[in-house]
């Protein structure tokens, strides 16, 4: 089953309760804090734990949990012991205050680590830091201005190759782009020609980690069919960057990351450095490939679907990136809060990343609770986003939330993504995880989302053709099939009244 943006009218939420002071009572330390109590641990089966409610809805299972039982609750996986980590001020004490009692752990660094390997995304202690370090100018604010011509460019052909009426899969289409986007400003136009290679690899990822499939929860090493589709694929992957390197340090490699023109001249500049064997560089390219292309299609994807549904908004978009002066720069962007809230909110309904995860190296207190070291610990955007104690109608897309009135008109604090306007802890909100080890790519990605909205609504008008958009858990937040609209060639202001009055994921 997938999730729907309509919550079902029998989740109860007892956690909302507030004591005298307001707080809520699952983060209250009690007098007994020297011993506090374990989680609650709801049923499941004898050896199997809650698998097979995670296999028949993974995101439906953590709303439900969250609601019901608050925000640290057991789980568990074929008797591994996990925490669903719901509460924002324990998100914020894992991420950020206690981030060095915590590390990614053995069950990411398991299903992942034959994709990702030991680059920046498992990697720990001083060897993260010693690759972030060598990583991080390839996303400095000016480099990253400097990606915003391709954004803008690739958005702008792929807007001019739909004719009027046209039902376009937006899902398909933002893959297309973000792909592209990615081999001319990370990995070079180099990458263009192994579009295949990409494309097989990404479908075997999904597969994988599609957690629908019990198998999904099995060790990738286990030789079931998806399993070894997946390993074939991926070496090819890994020997197609391979080559990509060799080429690039034949062609003359800059002397150090800070002067490359894109990330894979950042990673070849860097392992020539020392600062990463030639191991970590593919892992790393692996990594960016599918952090930097899946996750963008899939929050543009949501970001045109939900605009489609809300007309009235999409209009007060559209006229605000037509008053520019051309197509969007980068530098145009904070002169366009209602585009900024529109993006913002589409990764708060769908957060592309369901899940984030950590393992405590020591036994810690959360949310009063106990927890011992070495579980496995699930922060999940999904329910903290779509969680009544700290949003208004949660699961309708209303970007007006984001807005507030400013002395030149409504504002939005761009580069600080959340929390939204109103009274809620900064961690009730965040798609990209925080803390030090925080999406590196935040900027990149946020750009890039921005820019290609406004370049695609500078020239059409987006209609809905799917109304009930449902999604699955995988290694992302994936429709669980095509997402279509039909785009219009942009009318008069007027021409697109009548259409403001069907809102079907909210009302205006």
């Amino acid at each position: 089953m997938g999730q729907t943006t309509t919550r079902s009218d029998d989740d109860s939420n007892p956690s909302t309760e507030r004591t005298a002071d307001g707080a809520d009572p699952s983060t209250k330390r009690t007098a007994d804090d020297a011993d506090p109590p374990r989680p609650p641990a709801p049923g499941g089966l004898p050896l199997l734990g809650n698998v097979y409610e995670l296999a028949s809805d993974a995101l439906g299972f953590y709303e439900r949990r969250a609601a019901t039982h608050g925000g640290v609750v057991r789980y568990d996986v074929f008797g591994t012991e996990s925490y669903l980590v719901t509460d924002p001020e324990a998100i914020r004490r894992i991420l950020v205050d206690d981030h060095d009692r915590y590390e990614k752990g053995a069950m990411p660094r398991d299903q992942l680590g034959g994709l990702l390997g030991d680059g920046l995304f498992l990697a720990e202690g001083d060897d993260w830091r010693e690759q972030r370090t060598a990583i991080r100018s390839a996303f400095f604010r000016e480099q990253v201005a400097e990606y915003g011509d391709p954004m803008v460019d690739h958005a702008r052909r792929a807007a001019a190759s739909w004719d009027d009426g046209d039902v376009v899969d937006v899902h398909a289409a933002a893959t297309d782009y973000a792909f592209d986007v990615l081999a001319e400003s990370l990995l070079g136009s180099d990458v263009e020609r192994e579009r295949e290679t990409v494309r097989a690899a990404a479908e075997s990822v999904t597969e994988r980690f599609d957690t629908r499939r019990l198998t999904s929860f099995l060790p990738a090493w286990v030789p079931t069919p998806t399993n070894r589709r997946y390993r074939r694929r991926l070496a090819a992957l890994r020997s197609t960057i391979r080559d990509l390197v060799a080429e690039r340090r034949a062609a003359g490699a800059p002397a150090n990351p800070g002067e490359a023109d894109d990330l894979l001249g950042t990673l070849v500049a860097a392992a020539d450095l020392g600062a990463m064997d030639d191991d970590r560089l593919v892992d790393n390219a692996v990594t960016f490939l599918f952090a930097g292309h899946e996750t963008s299609a899939l929050g543009l994807t949501y970001t045109l679907y939900c605009l489609a549904d809300r007309p009235a908004f999409q209009r007060r978009v559209r006229r605000e990136v037509a008053a520019l002066d051309g197509d969007p720069a980068p530098a145009d962007l904070r002169e366009c809060p209602a585009l900024t809230a529109a993006v913002d909110e589409a990764l708060r309904l769908y957060p592309p990343v369901h899940s984030f995860f950590r393992e405590p190296t020591e036994p810690v207190t959360l949310g009063g609770h106990r927890v011992p070291a070495g579980v496995v610990l699930t922060l999940s955007p999904w329910a903290v986003h779509r969680d009544d104690r700290w949003w208004d109608d949660p699961t309708t897309y209303r970007p007006e939330r984001w807005l507030r009135d400013g002395a030149a008109g409504a504002v939005h604090g761009d580069d600080a993504p959340g929390p939204a306007v109103g009274e809620r802890p900064e961690y009730a909100y965040f798609p990209f995880g925080g803390g030090p080890r925080h999406c590196i790519g935040m900027r990149f990605a946020r750009q890039e989302l921005r820019l290609a909205t406004a370049t695609v609504l500078r020239r059409l008008r987006l209609e809905p053709v799917t109304t009930d958009l449902s999604v699955r858990a995988s290694a992302n937040t994936r429709p669980a099939g095509p997402v279509r609209v039909r785009v219009r060639d942009r009318p008069a202001e007027a021409d697109d009244g009548p259409a403001a009055a069907r809102s079907p994921v909210g009302g205006e």
